[in-house]
């Protein structure tokens, strides 16, 4: 519910995680009539302020409130005033990463010899386009821009980039994972944002070296969520993966403590039928403190 007054009315919409009841929708029609002048732009920020809709780091939820009003609008509920003008948007216009050549001289040796490595974390970075770069020419989903809250890394052996990760927001319904951390729909809708999804690691082909995987893994999970909480003001509880069963087996999680949760469905979150369109993923998770079911369970 989205506030005290609806928890009395009926939910005639969603949105996402958002609902709306008759009352919501009286409450925004009242909003756009007493701002005649605001453009969809400053009613939607009118509205998170109104509604509290704020992220950890006090940042309005304004792109979740737009599509959330234009949703509104399109049912017929609201009337929002006309678009001033059509911005360009960069996560549909999105140019695809240039490639960015690095030197690619074989790596063959222990992990002993290449220590201490060093990892970075390069959003919002001059690194940041080599980053995207890496991922696009050497990883093999390729460079996908991450969803909501994110974090980028390189991984240096004397200021020679050796390896890539990025986590993003976790995916909302896995069932895997949400039996094994034991929470209500309430719950994971309140506290989804405690952890966090390793959508992509990527050590550079011409890096070989043993044990380097699970070793990098270690490091991440015992320093992201300090990293977290300085830029999104809330720390993690726990870490998830998924790993394509056709291609992998997930050794490097398994080596590094990770625990292996179940399998996908292999529908996709936009497949309405039962049948497979996807290949099967097998779900890992890391836990991040022995009483994270608390923190993630919390109501």
């Amino acid at each position: 519910m989205l506030n005290t007054a609806a928890m009395e009315s009926k939910i005639i919409f969603k949105y996402r995680s958002k609902t709306a009841t008759s009352n919501d929708v009286e409450f925004i029609n009242k909003l756009i009539e007493a701002n005649p002048n605001a453009s969809r732009y400053a009613l939607s920020k009118e509205l998170c302020k109104a509604w509290n809709w704020v992220q950890a780091n006090g940042s309005l939820r304004d792109m979740v409130a737009r599509g959330f009003m234009l949703g509104l609008h399109r049912e017929g509920y609201i009337k929002l005033p006309a678009k001033k003008n059509s911005p360009n948007n960069p996560f549909v216009n999105r140019k695809k990463p240039e490639e960015i050549e690095i030197d690619q001289t074989q790596i063959n040796t222990s992990l002993a010899k290449i220590q201490p490595v060093e990892i970075r974390q390069v959003r919002n970075t001059s690194d940041e386009k080599l980053f995207n770069s890496l991922i696009e020419f050497h990883h093999y989903l390729g460079y996908c821009h991450p969803v909501g809250e994110q974090l980028k890394y390189m991984v240096y052996v004397k200021d020679r980039p050796i390896a890539c990760f990025s986590w993003s927001s976790a995916p909302r319904h896995i069932g895997a994972r949400d039996r094994y951390i034991g929470w209500t729909k309430q719950n994971r809708d309140r506290n989804l944002g405690l952890m966090a999804y390793n959508s992509r690691f990527l050590i550079l082909p011409w890096v070989k070296v043993p044990h380097l995987a699970s070793h990098l893994l270690g490091i991440m999970a015992r320093n992201i969520s300090k990293d977290w909480e300085i830029i999104y003001n809330h720390p993690l509880y726990f870490l998830e993966t998924f790993v394509d069963t056709e291609r992998f087996s997930g050794t490097c999680y398994k080596a590094a403590n990770w625990k292996y949760l179940g399998d996908t469905t292999g529908r996709g979150k936009v497949e309405k039928s039962q049948r497979q369109t996807r290949s099967i993923k097998a779900v890992w998770g890391y836990p991040l403190t022995r009483n994270f079911r608390s923190h993630m369970t919390a109501a």
